[in-house]
């Protein structure tokens, strides 16, 4: 008597599928992880350039303002605030004044790492963010005025 074996080829196959679909799953939760982080980083280092930019702009030309030259920010003087504050943060940057020789507006560019959470299991140990905060000074009782 010869039995067969009505499934025999189909044997074991269910336990390749699970590990497929085990380690794609994986992957993407990895993915959305790590890059919901670099999402999140990204978001802390506007928030640190737009503070950088606040402080940058609280430095004024005390000498300019006096002798009734108008609002502007001592260049020097926020520069080095804003880079100050970004230290403080630990984070690197840059700032620049884009309507220059006017300095009524500040722009700073905070600059981070992100480290990597699962993807450091392909060699990816870090990514980049970049963040931008801008200030623009502004004075007047009713509406604000530059200048």
């Amino acid at each position: 008597m010869n039995v067969r074996c009505v499934n025999c080829r189909d044997r074991g196959s269910i336990s390749v599928m699970v590990a497929i679909t085990a380690v794609s799953l994986v992957a993407v939760v990895g993915l959305v992880l790590d890059f919901g982080g670099q999402l999140r980083a990204t978001e802390r280092a506007d928030a640190i350039a737009q503070e950088a930019a606040r402080v940058a702009g609280q430095q004024l030309d005390i000498d300019r303002l006096r002798s009734g030259g108008g609002y502007q920010v001592d260049p020097a003087q926020a520069r080095s605030a804003a880079r100050a504050y970004l230290a403080s943060q630990g984070v690197s940057g840059d700032v620049d004044f884009p309507k220059y020789p006017d300095l009524s507006e500040i722009s700073v560019t905070a600059n981070s790492t992100y480290r990597t959470a699962l993807l450091g299991a392909v060699g990816i140990t870090s990514l980049s963010v970049q963040g931008h905060g801008k200030a623009t000074l502004l004075h007047g009782i009713t509406e604000g005025k530059t200048g």
